[in-house]
């Protein structure tokens, strides 16, 4: 072989060997376009929607407990009175009383009042004054009025005294009320200035009278004025009071100019009732 020939044969087996290598080494497009996409970092999945923290919802406002209330109740005024004593009706309608008569200058005055206006009173007698006056203590009772023990002198210590000597005091002052009028019943007795014991009601009721109080009091007895005592009696009467008056001890001219309004208006609202 010549020189030449040989150069040209090394040629060859090199020209083979190198094409073989980049046969083996070549892959197909696909085959490397597949394994260039298997290498791409795979696409992150879609993150889940973040789950938002659970914040505690915030709690409603607390609605405060009610407050417990209190019903204030119109007082009630008690029928009974101290040791036992009446101070209510006991019915809607409102009682008069008349204390410390009869006396010649008010008493025919208050008379003619209930008279016009068809309504009957309880008339407070005081034992000295049905003395002098008997004919007035008859018009009391023929006009259909009630009588009540007011004792003999109007002694505001009666019950303070022993009792032999408040059933005396007592006894007294019906004696000249049946001398005025035969047969008459006296149920009632009040205590002047209103200031009971127990020992003046326990002999009241021993001589068969009850001992009879007040709810509605205009101190018509210190002379007011007929104004002060319509408007202090109109605020403070309620259904079944039994109102204090007077017609007798003194000037009561205020008293009498007062119920001519007051007689008519407590009988609208309330009825005056009689106590029997």
């Amino acid at each position: 072989m010549t020189r030449r020939g040989a150069f040209t044969a090394a040629l060859l087996v090199l020209a083979i060997l190198v094409g073989g290598r980049w046969a083996m080494g070549r892959q197909p497009a696909e085959t490397v376009a597949h394994q260039a996409l298997g290498n791409q970092a795979a696409p992150a999945s879609p993150s889940p929607t973040p789950t938002p923290a659970t914040t505690p919802s915030a709690a409603p406002p607390k609605t405060p407990a009610p407050k417990k209330t209190t019903t204030t109740k119109p007082a009630t005024r008690s029928k009974i009175g101290p040791f036992g004593t009446r101070r209510m009706t006991g019915s809607r309608g409102v009682a008069l009383t008349f204390d410390d008569g009869p006396n010649p200058a008010w008493t025919p005055q208050v008379l003619d009042l209930l008279r016009a206006n068809r309504v009957k009173a309880t008339f407070c007698v005081v034992g000295t004054e049905v003395r002098q006056y008997p004919a007035l203590v008859k018009r009391i009772v023929r006009e259909g009025h009630t009588l009540c023990n007011h004792s003999w002198h109007h002694e505001f210590d009666l019950g303070t005294k022993p009792e032999h000597e408040i059933k005396a005091n007592m006894l007294a002052t019906n004696r000249e009320v049946h001398r005025a009028v035969p047969g008459t019943r006296v149920k009632y007795f009040r205590h002047p200035g209103g200031k009971w014991t127990a020992a003046a009601v326990q002999a009241a009721r021993e001589l068969g009278m009850t001992s009879l109080d007040w709810d509605v009091d205009p101190a018509d007895w210190a002379k007011p004025g007929a104004e002060a005592i319509k408007q202090h009696v109109m605020a403070k009467t309620r259904s079944g009071s039994i109102i204090l008056l007077h017609d007798g001890g003194g000037d009561r001219a205020g008293t009498v100019d007062a119920c001519k309004a007051l007689i008519p208006a407590l009988k609208r609202k309330y009825g005056i009732a009689l106590l029997r």
